[in-house]
């Protein structure tokens, strides 16, 4: 095992991080966790003996400060939100668009700010 973790480590330990290489990370984590989450839900939909209302009312009656609260609906707007911004991303690079080094940059950059700004946008909506 620790030869495996060395290779790894001689492998990696030259390059440096970047924000596409993060970016791309990012991503599949979104996407990997927006689906568990889905898929969780379901099942617990499915599965659970009292309906949707029930469950609703019972989060209501935890009385979750509202910074708490901002910061769960944070928790969910900013997955969504980056993963389908940079979905369109994905999609602009499949046509052949956007592979310049500043552009990936540019376009990443662009990706995080609007991620944020209508993550906050969705929480003053809800």
């Amino acid at each position: 095992m620790s030869s495996i973790y060395t290779i790894f480590v001689s492998i990696h330990s030259d390059s440096q991080w970047s924000v596409p290489m993060m970016m791309s990370i990012t991503h599949r984590g979104t996407g990997v966790g927006l689906s568990g989450g889905i898929s969780a839900f379901a099942l617990l939909a499915l599965v659970l003996p009292d309906s949707y209302p029930y469950y609703l009312d019972l989060i209501h009656s935890l009385s979750i400060g509202p910074a708490l609260l901002g910061l769960a609906k944070f928790g969910i707007a900013f997955p969504l939100s980056y993963h389908t911004l940079n979905g369109i991303r994905h999609l602009f690079w499949d046509s052949g668009k956007g592979f310049t080094l500043p552009e990936v940059y540019r376009s990443g950059y662009v990706v995080i700010a609007l991620s944020i700004l209508t993550s906050i946008a969705a929480i003053a909506y809800m």
